[in-house]
């Protein structure tokens, strides 16, 4: 399966579809919490959309609520 440009989001878009910061997500990139590519030619960030939901729903933790 070949992979489109359409898959990947730069960085202020990424930031956005997980709701942090654009510095909280390069810091996360460069932790390695966060898989990210780099673009060869211009050395962009790039981060693949399932590579992001996954880390989504990786750190997603229900919300209970307590009866009063």
């Amino acid at each position: 399966m070949t992979e489109k440009l359409s898959d990947y989001l730069m960085t202020a878009e990424a930031a956005e579809f997980l709701g942090v910061s654009q510095n909280t997500l390069r810091t996360w990139a460069k932790l390695g919490k966060v898989p990210v590519r780099v673009n060869p030619v211009n050395n962009y960030r790039l981060f693949r959309r399932k590579d992001l939901q996954a880390f989504l729903d990786s750190v997603a933790k229900p919300v209970s609520r307590k009866a009063n």
